[in-house]
């Protein structure tokens, strides 16, 4: 089972307004969580940064820590972003915050 679009699109749009924990996906949306086989998709989208190119949110805040200071130069580091480039709220939010 997959995640339907409308809560995949709801979990990448909390990623990009720093949303990092199931636990802060329920703060921040209204999301319901309908079986432990959906719980388990969303914890896995949220640890990842890219889609496209599977790099996580670990990945990108490494190189972020390691002097990526643009989405570009994160691209560059990790590959994230360089495929569709939808993740860029994502990798955006994780240079603002460093998390």
């Amino acid at each position: 089972m997959e995640l339907s679009k409308e809560k995949y699109i709801t979990v990448r749009m909390a990623q990009g307004q720093g949303v990092r924990t199931i636990e802060e996906l329920k703060e921040k949306t209204d999301i319901t969580i309908d079986s432990e086989e959906e719980l388990k998709h969303i914890e896995t989208l949220l640890k990842n940064a890219c889609k496209c190119k599977n790099v996580s949110i670990e990945t990108v805040v490494e190189a972020v820590k390691n002097g990526a200071a643009t989405v570009e130069k994160v691209g560059e580091a990790t590959g994230a972003g360089t495929a569709c480039g939808r993740c860029k709220g994502i990798k955006t939010n994780i240079i603002e915050n460093k998390r």
